[in-house]
């Protein structure tokens, strides 16, 4: 599966963004789909996961404050990020996993170019 991941940009520390992950060429539905960041000079690390199900699970920095969802119909996945904070600012990625609800990066077989997301101060 193809991923593009966009609606990256800059924002002020408290402002929204959404991102969006548009997925082609395979069934998006069987597929679950995570986001995932890195911020200069850091690994990458796990931001979000959304099942086939529907079931999701988040890191606990921004739980309650981001929320992931999927349209199958529009093979299409979300990442909403609101009161977003300067140590939000990394590259996101959106990436495929046939494992379902995990945060292991390396359970995903499939990956799309980041979009950068910076929060100022």
């Amino acid at each position: 599966v193809q991923l593009q991941a966009s609606g990256g940009g800059l924002v002020q520390a408290g402002g929204s963004l959404r991102l969006s992950c548009a997925a082609s060429g395979r069934t998006f539905a069987n597929y679950g789909v995570g986001w995932f960041r890195q911020a200069p000079g850091k690994e990458r690390e796990f931001v979000a996961v959304i099942s086939r199900s529907y079931t999701t699970q988040y890191n606990d920095s921004v739980k309650g404050r981001f929320t992931i969802s999927r349209d199958n119909a529009e093979n299409k996945a979300y990442l909403q990020m609101n009161s977003l904070k300067p140590e939000d600012t990394a590259l996101y990625y959106c990436a495929a996993t046939y494992y379902g609800l995990t945060e292991v990066s390396t359970a995903y077989s499939y990956w799309g170019p980041g979009t950068l997301v910076t929060v100022s101060s």
